[in-house]
Order: structure tokens, then sequence, then C-alpha cells
């Protein structure tokens, strides 16, 4: 009917006045549907039957009221809302003393106070984040993602933006640079380039690696982390909230499990994950510093007659560009542990490279207890080590810019990163890289 009323309004004007005004005021009533802004509620701002009740006015003056704060932010809102929830259920569950390192949304007048004190725009998915939460609290463990080994700890914090703006950088070759995470003990830091300038995109992140082998000690090396905030985040609390990562004492490890990485061998399972430090990489010279978990599970339903021990460990290593190398020794890091039904037993070890990609596979060697004569091997699954993508600054690379990967060419000069020039927040700490080289494939 009101289609029909509005097609007469062009063909009668003193008959269409009195239907006009019928539909008018129908749409009017139609605008303020509660259905309809209760869908639009949900949709947009994540709100319940809860909070619109604590509320004490109607759907569609809680649309309106969100709208007038977020609605700069209406297409990033629910995703990063989302993110934080899920991110804050599991942390409730799983790592709870990291709740508390939260802190409150950032206001609006605060995020373009922040802009006018670095004189440069903060990406809108940065700021609606901020606006949810403002970052943590300069304690440790850091929400995004720890790392340990024996001589060297690494702990990431979402650093609040009132701190970031404080390590905001101007020098030559980070320029336009907004720190994102901050390490205590590294001095490692992530950042996201606030505009498009000396080779790195707009609004991209990255953990710088200067360049010492140029002649301009400016020049910095770049792996990307993730092309824009959102990705950047959001990437990570699914891995988080998936159990990508595990969590060991109270803290997020960021090391990757790849779900095809299982090898079972009678009774005994071996899985790998693996993590890329980049704090203690470098681009130039290609010196790439991985660090893996192995897990050796002996199945409950084994019989007792099949406890065993670890004798030695066999590997093959194949690097990106072809060359293989053999490696066998008594003992995994120093342990010949002892399997029995149920047992699990996990270390950690770590390895370098010269290719920015390579593969590791081999075995461990047993014997029965029950009869030390009775030898057999355990499988270990082959699993790849990938170093971010990685990127030259625009200096060294005006003549041939390339953007670099797995197939990245190892012919030219390298160094390796050194971050005392980055002010309050480095990008590397060469005290800490100095104690960090470990033996290979242990």
């Amino acid at each position: 009917r009101l289609s029909l009323s509005l097609s007469l309004c062009p063909l009668s004007l003193p008959l269409s006045l009195p239907l006009c005004s019928y539909v008018s005021r129908r749409l009017n009533e139609l605008s303020k549907h509660n259905p309809l802004w209760k869908t639009l509620c949900s949709k947009h701002w994540l709100l319940t039957d809860v909070e619109r009740l604590r509320s004490g006015v109607s759907w569609f003056c809680l649309f309106k009221r969100y709208y007038r704060d977020l609605g700069r932010y209406i297409q990033y809102y629910p995703v990063l809302k989302r993110a934080w929830e899920q991110l804050k259920s599991f942390l409730q569950q799983r790592c709870p003393r990291m709740i508390a390192s939260l802190k409150e949304g950032a206001t609006e007048v605060e995020l373009n106070d922040i802009e006018a004190q670095i004189s440069c725009r903060l990406p809108d998915d940065y700021r609606c984040s901020y606006r949810i939460h403002n970052g943590q609290k300069l304690v440790i463990p850091g929400l995004m993602g720890s790392m340990s080994l024996s001589n060297h700890y690494r702990s990431e914090v979402l650093l609040d933006v009132e701190t970031a703006a404080g390590g905001f950088q101007q020098r030559k070759g980070m320029r336009r640079c907004l720190p994102l995470t901050f390490c205590f003990h590294t001095g490692l830091s992530q950042y996201m380039a606030l505009e498009p300038a000396e080779g790195r995109r707009m609004f991209e992140s990255f953990y710088p690696c200067p360049d010492q082998t140029a002649q301009d000690p400016s020049a910095i090396d770049m792996f990307i982390t993730g092309s824009c905030f959102l990705e950047w985040f959001t990437t990570y609390v699914h891995n988080v909230v998936t159990g990508e990562y595990p969590i060991i004492r109270d803290q997020i490890f960021r090391y990757v499990h790849d779900k095809g990485c299982v090898a079972t061998t009678g009774d005994i399972t071996v899985s790998v994950s693996t993590s890329f430090l980049p704090e203690l990489s470098s681009v130039h010279p290609p010196h790439f510093f991985f660090t893996y978990r192995i897990r050796i599970e002996m199945s409950s339903s084994a019989s007792p007659e099949a406890a065993c021990q670890l004798d030695s460990r066999y590997w093959k290593i194949t690097t990106s560009d072809g060359n293989v190398e053999e490696v066998q020794g008594p003992g995994v890091v120093g342990e010949f542990p002892v399997m029995t039904p149920g047992k699990v037993h996990e270390y950690a070890s770590c390895t370098t490279f010269s290719t920015p990609s390579e593969y590791m596979e081999g075995h461990y060697t047993f014997h029965r207890l029950a009869n030390k004569e009775e030898v057999f091997q355990v499988a270990i699954p082959r699993f790849h080590m990938i170093c971010p993508p990685f990127r030259e600054p625009v200096q060294k690379a005006s003549t041939s810019y390339t953007s670099r990967f797995d197939d990245h060419d190892d012919d030219g000069e390298y160094c390796d990163g050194d971050g005392d020039d980055f002010g309050d927040l480095r990008g590397i700490n060469m005290a800490a890289l100095e104690g960090a080289w470990c033996p290979r494939h242990i």
C-alpha cells in the first residue's frame, strides 16, 4: 500500500497530500521499530538485552548513543570488540594475572591530543582498539607474547598510546613510526608506519633490523608482521584463543605448531612447534634465528614393559638453497629422558640459518628399560622454519627494490643488527644478542 500511495503522488497533488502524510508518519514509526534497531545494535556494537535494560533506553536511542561516540569506527568496532572479548575470556581462564594489566579505553579527546602531539594521524583501526583498551600497563608478562631460552627472555608489552607517543620516531631511517610493543629485557619493539616513507608501506607493522654494513647508519631492514593494525592484532588474538600458542607458566609463548607436524612410532608420539626470533636475527648478513619446542609423549595405554630411555638424536637439515647437513649426538639438550606410559617430555632448542627458510627432520634412538639390547628409532616429523617477509630500506634498495621472502638471494653484504640509536624504545639489544647464540640442532 505504501508503494501504491507513493506512485499516485505525481498524478493528483490534492489527493496525494494526505497519502504522503500517512506515508511519512508510517515511515517515522518504522524508523524507530525496536526489533530493527536491536538487530543493528547487536551487529555493530555487540550489545545484548542485558546492556539495553541497564541503559534504560530503547534500542533506537541506544544505537544513536553509540553512533555519536563511535560512529567513525563502525566498520572496525565489532571485529575489534569481539577480538578483545575473546582474548579477555581466554586470559581469565588461562592467564588471569594479565587481565589486571589491561588499561581502560582512551577517550576521543585523548587520542586527538596524541595526534596533535606527534603531528601525525593515527589509523582508525588503531584508534578504535585503543578506545576499547588503552594497551597494557608496563608489567611482565607482556600481552603480546613471550619467548624464553636458557640465556634469553622476551616478553612484549602492548604499549598504551601515551607511552607509544613518547617513543614516536622522527629520526632518519625510522621517520613517522609509532611503537606498538616493547620488551624490557631485549629492548625489542614492533612499530607501525604512520606514513609511507623510507621503504615502508602505510600502516604496516614491523620489527626494525638495522643494517650496519651500509655506510648510512640509518639504513633499517624490516621484518614485516602485518599490513595494518586490524590484521596484526586480530591474527594474534586468533592464534592465542585457538590454542595455536601454548600457555607456559601463565604466559603466552609464541611458538607456532603445524597440526600436520606430528609423527607416531609405536606408543610414542613426537610433535614440534617453532618460533622465529627477530631480535637475534639479521637480514644483513643473512642470520636467521629460530627456536623449536619438541613434545615427546608415550601413550597412556602403552604396556609398562614398553618403558624406554632416549639415547641419541639424529637430524637432517635442508636449507632453501638446497644444502643438506646431518647432525647426530647423545641425548637432547644434555638430557636422556625416560618414557613410561602417559609420560610427556618437552624441551626447547634453537638453531640459526643463513637462508630465510629451511626444514629439519630426523629420529631419536631409544632402548627398552627391561631389555637394553632392544634398540629402536622414533621418527621426528619434518618441520619448517620460515622467517617473516622482510624488506630493505629504500636507500639501499633504490636501484633494484625487491620485497623478499623464501626465494631470497644471499649474495649481498650483510650485518648483525644493533639498536643502540633507537632512543628509549630500542629495536635490537646487542647485549642480549651476544649471549644468546646457542649450540645448533640439540
